[in-house]
């Protein structure tokens, strides 16, 4: 079974990936080399229904593997999605308080996430309540990582 890491944008899923296995799985660049273009485009021209349809078939293949996987911060919209993490015994919540998320997000100029561009603040905290609820219901163990650092963290997975 893969070890999967979830969380909102901004949880650290990506860095604790990394330091996890440095050959860990980056799902939303493999959906980008799947798809041919960035997914903010895809979503742009071919919809959010046809882009999660393709995540779907994704985690799929990526839920039959022992590699760690970074998943998205929307995986958990899809009710499929949901179904399929419910069948993994390893899926990691990476949980943090919307403002702490907010501030790493802001102060992230690197990679600026078109979801945090388009959004307003609230909007965001919308995204961000109606999410929660989905990545707890998956989840096989949740982390608070508000106040612990990647070395912490990662300690505590291993």
């Amino acid at each position: 079974m893969a070890k999967v890491l979830l969380g909102f944008m901004g949880a650290g899923k990506s860095t604790i990936a990394r330091g996890l296995d440095p050959d860990f799985v980056d799902m939303d660049a493999l959906l980008e080399d799947r798809l041919g273009m960035p997914i903010a485009r895809f979503f742009e021209e071919k919809g959010e229904a046809a882009f999660r349809q393709i995540e779907e078939e994704v985690l799929a293949d990526l839920l039959k593997t022992d590699q760690v996987v970074s998943t998205g911060g929307g995986v958990v919209i899809s009710q499929k999605n949901r179904a399929l993490l419910k069948q993994n015994s390893e899926n990691i919540y990476l949980k943090a308080d919307f403002e702490t998320l907010y501030q790493r997000i802001s102060d992230d100029k690197d990679n600026q996430r078109p979801l945090f561009l388009k959004n307003s603040k609230e909007d965001l905290a919308g995204i961000f309540n109606e999410r929660q609820a989905w990545y707890e219901e998956v989840a096989s163990k949740v982390i608070d990582v508000s106040k612990l650092s990647p070395e912490e963290i990662i300690e505590e997975l291993t």
